[in-house]
């Protein structure tokens, strides 16, 4: 302590990284814990099913994007909602968009047209949820159930509650990212980034 008291710019430095330390362990410890709470379990209904869109492969989803696909097709089929929205814009060189190859797949497997909403548009979990407030907006709508990976929960949650409808998160376990590193690198990667929405709004 006295030696700390000799060095008040190392004490400043130290008590900073203990606030950082804090900081982020209190982000992956949310974060941890919305990931294995499926909001499904206690809610039965909502007005839509929003799928989170991921990568795409000339209009074939990636097994990530398939994972998520599925989970809302399983929530579809329970009758959870009537409606399916499905988000993403494309990449530089795509023909088609994540949202647009999302209603493809889930109409392939039984989904009515008239069913699927195609939003086309973003490259971040924020522009997406932005053009899916504004949509249930126009239709009068304020709850759905928001199906992307585990570790994006609380993210989602966040954002939901930041662009004033009711975001009722039902992630999928069934993605490519089955290993134990990929989602470790999942959690950590989310971490950061639920700290920088929460921090920076973005």
């Amino acid at each position: 302590m006295a030696r700390l008291r000799k060095h008040p710019i190392l004490a400043a430095f130290g008590a900073l990284l203990l606030v950082a330390v804090i900081v982020v362990a209190w982000a992956a410890v949310v974060v941890w814990r919305a990931a294995h709470h499926d909001d499904a379990s206690e809610v039965a209904h909502a007005d839509v099913i929003v799928v989170l869109g991921a990568a795409q492969y000339n209009g074939t989803p990636s097994p990530v994007f398939q994972g998520r696909l599925d989970h809302a097709l399983l929530l579809w089929t329970q009758g959870r909602a009537g409606i399916v929205y499905t988000v993403g814009s494309k990449q530089p060189g795509d023909r088609t968009t994540e949202a647009a190859a999302g209603r493809d797949y889930l109409v392939a497997n039984g989904v009515p047209a008239a069913s699927v909403v195609v939003l086309p548009v973003g490259h971040t979990t924020l522009q997406s949820l932005q053009a899916v407030a504004a949509e249930m907006r126009r239709g009068d709508l304020g709850s759905a159930f928001l199906v992307s990976d585990p570790w994006h929960n609380a993210r989602l949650e966040a954002m939901s509650t930041d662009l004033g409808f009711r975001g009722y998160t039902s992630a999928t376990w069934t993605s490519a990212a089955t290993s134990e590193g990929a989602r470790g690198q999942g959690y950590l990667r989310e971490t950061f980034a639920y700290l920088e929405y929460r921090l920076l709004g973005r």
